[in-house]
């Protein structure tokens, strides 16, 4: 009987090992790059006149919009395969991204991320079908979110006098100024909505909740906010009553915050 040299079968193993390692890099750098490709960025900067609107359309994905102290529109974006055709347009002083036009008749494209900045004076009017929703640093005179299935809203140091804030599963925070004259409107089926607001807010009120009642007007408690229709809905003023704010909740809670 012939053995094999016990260094023969060594050699053997070696081999094999050495070519799974081989098998195991190749996999994983192709797994790598199947990941990056299905990521696509865009980006874009617009210059900005002082009283500059952005209107954006998304389908699905995170909205993020942030002022800061440029006379300039930047909009980034990152898109999951198959990514979609972002194209915006500036008309008149608007600048507009509207992907159900851009990719009509495509059928299902991915997520779109956007991260957006514009200067703290810009109206944003902002909305998309899923997707949370974030405004922050924006004192124009328009600031509109709305989500036409599901995600939350989030508006955070807002100075706009007019505000409208809308969704139908999730939750509405607003953190922000009160001007007079200026009209406030927050629309939920079900989540909790959040305001937060300074104390010497003035404004009249209309709050409903008719599933849950819960509405709590913290420290806005006084003897003009009246509880009405089984503590379904509050109706009353705050201070001179100057401004207008509404508050609906169908199936969630409403709560007053002093800020």
């Amino acid at each position: 009987m012939i053995c094999k040299p016990y260094w023969g079968r060594n050699k053997v193993s070696a081999t094999k090992t050495t070519i799974l390692l081989l098998l195991s890099v190749v996999f994983f750098f192709g797994l790598a790059v199947e990941t990056a490709s299905a990521q696509k960025r865009f980006s874009r900067n617009f210059d900005a006149s002082r009283n500059v609107r952005l209107t954006l359309t998304n389908r699905s994905g995170t909205v993020i919009v942030e002022g800061w102290n440029r006379n300039q529109i930047n909009i980034t974006a990152s898109m999951e395969s198959p990514t979609a055709n972002i194209q915006p347009e500036e008309i008149n002083g608007t600048i507009y991204v509207n992907l159900i036009r851009d990719n009509q008749g495509r059928g299902e494209v991915g997520n779109v991320n956007f991260q957006i900045r514009v200067p703290f004076n810009a109206m944003v009017d902002i909305e998309t079908k899923i997707g949370n929703l974030s405004v922050s640093n924006v004192s124009g005179g328009l600031v509109r979110a709305h989500i036409s299935l599901e995600g939350d809203i989030t508006l955070t140091n807002i100075g706009a006098s007019s505000v409208a804030a809308e969704n139908v599963t999730g939750d509405i925070f607003f953190d922000g100024e009160i001007q007079d004259g200026g009209n406030y409107r927050f629309s939920s089926m079900k989540g909790n909505i959040n305001i937060r607001i300074p104390f010497n807010s003035s404004f009249k009120l209309v709050a409903t909740a008719p599933s849950t009642r819960d509405i709590s007007l913290g420290s806005f408690t006084n003897t003009s906010l009246n509880y009405v229709g089984d503590g379904r809905r509050v109706i009353g003023r705050f201070g001179e009553g100057s401004a207008t704010l509404s508050v609906t909740n169908q199936r969630g809670s409403i709560a007053f915050i002093r800020r």
